[in-house]
């Protein structure tokens, strides 16, 4: 897992990327695209709307100046009306638009002006023309010349006149007709980086739990084994013919092996209770109890490995009130596995305190100790199954990450919250508040 892990993040991670580059070279295409069927569909209407301004200016030619006979030489001079004097702004709109509708542009806008001398001369222009004609940057201009078509009859015979069309915010138009495209390209960027972040995350929490599981496999071994060694080398004392004779060696390796098969049987149970847990199989027998009366007898079993140890017990009951809803069993175990942890993860001489209070609604127990503290990063994950907080060897301390686990799971089950405080090296607290009745 560890060699392959790596390998697999960094195969998602460019495919993740190849995928995103090539829907960003796709969309530029598209874009690219768009604005060159935008453009020559412009052009193409702008041309007709010119070409029909022009046949329908004047469709004959009319003669400008008489014909002049005699030993002169015979000039004829056609002219035709201008789209300036023929049309009106309304109508010169119409047709516009009309070459617009024609060519699949219905829903773009424009703006547009009928010009002599490319604006230098008179001209028609609409409302917001010089609006958009001073911002070249985000609008687009077309000009076109007014006259005839190849091979009509007005081929040639033109007046200076321009058609200039304005389509305002030309980029807008084509990011509008793409927009579908765009947040369909999104979505599915995001629901596939959403697919890598998941499978990254699922990836490490695999990582995590194999780790976890080659940990308590070692540490249950070592913790099965210890006791094993201890009744192997009992019994075969006991084998001996000089012990066996000797009543009270006979009864002290008797008693090694009934305390070694004990811790045994509360190894198993340990594990057991963590699957029934896991199926949440443990059914609480609520009774109204004393906090209190739970916390001394919990505390009755903590206090002679404290002494041991040359250690202190500090205790503080002070809740005013103390009666809760529990099941005895679980609460005294929740208590004794925080005051086991206490002790578990202290220096060499533990001082542990004990302290309750209470308000209208609850009692809080606090448990403090001076031990080796905890890091952020330990802190979070405390209450997690078959985590533990390492201290350099891994079976330096006893237990299967277990401990946290139930008492976390127990105290929801009372339907009380717990929280953890800590400084590295100093020492920590458990807080445990459950509802009085």
């Amino acid at each position: 897992m560890r060699k392959i892990f790596p390998i697999i993040t960094f195969l998602i991670t460019i495919s993740l990327l190849g995928i995103i580059f090539f829907q960003f070279l796709w969309l530029k295409s598209a874009k690219e695209i768009k604005e060159q069927q935008l453009f020559e569909n412009i052009i193409k209407a702008t041309g007709e709307a010119a070409s029909r301004m022009v046949e329908e200016a004047n469709p004959l030619p009319y003669l400008r100046k008489p014909i002049t006979l005699g030993q002169e030489k015979l000039m004829m001079d056609f002219t035709r009306l201008s789209v300036l004097q023929r049309f009106t702004r309304n109508e010169m709109r119409d047709i516009i638009r009309t070459a617009f509708n024609k060519n699949m542009l219905a829903d773009v806008p424009f703006e547009f002006a009928v010009t002599e001398n490319s604006l230098s001369g008179d001209q028609v222009e609409s409302e917001h023309f010089f609006k958009y004609y001073s911002d070249t940057l985000n609008n687009k201009l077309y000009s076109i010349p007014l006259q005839g078509s190849s091979g009509s009859s007005m081929e040639n015979i033109t007046a200076e006149e321009f058609l200039v069309v304005i389509v305002p915010h030309e980029r807008s138009i084509i990011l509008k007709e793409l927009v579908f495209f765009i947040i369909g390209a999104i979505l599915f960027t995001i629901i596939i980086a959403a697919a890598f972040f998941l499978t990254i995350r699922t990836l490490l929490r695999q990582k995590k739990l194999s780790e976890i599981k080659n940990d308590f496999i070692n540490n249950m071994t070592h913790e099965f084994k210890t006791p094993l060694a201890t009744i192997s080398l009992a019994v075969d004392a006991l084998r001996n013919e000089k012990v066996a004779v000797d009543k009270e060696k006979s009864n002290y390796f008797t008693s090694i092996i009934k305390e070694e098969n004990k811790r045994m049987n509360k190894q198993v149970e340990t594990i057991l209770q963590a699957a029934l847990l896991d199926k949440q199989e443990v059914n609480l027998n609520l009774k109204k109890l004393s906090a209190h009366t739970l916390i001394n007898a919990a505390i009755n079993n903590i206090s002679l490995p404290i002494q041991e140890k040359g250690g202190e017990l500090q205790v503080h009951l002070n809740a005013a009130k103390d009666n809760i809803m529990a099941d005895e069993v679980h609460f005294t175990n929740l208590i004794n596995s925080l005051l086991d942890n206490a002790v578990k993860y202290s220096r060499d001489k533990p001082v542990v305190t004990v302290e309750s209070s209470s308000n209208n609604k609850e009692i809080i127990i606090k448990i403090d100790d001076n031990g080796i503290g905890m890091n952020k990063e330990t802190l979070s994950h405390i209450f997690e199954k078959f985590y533990r907080a390492h201290t350099g060897n891994v079976h330096n301390v006893k237990g299967f990450g277990l401990g946290l686990s139930y008492v976390k799971t127990m105290v929801e089950a009372h339907k009380g919250n717990i929280k953890a405080e800590s400084v590295l090296g100093k020492g920590s607290s458990f807080i445990v508040t459950v509802p009085l009745v």
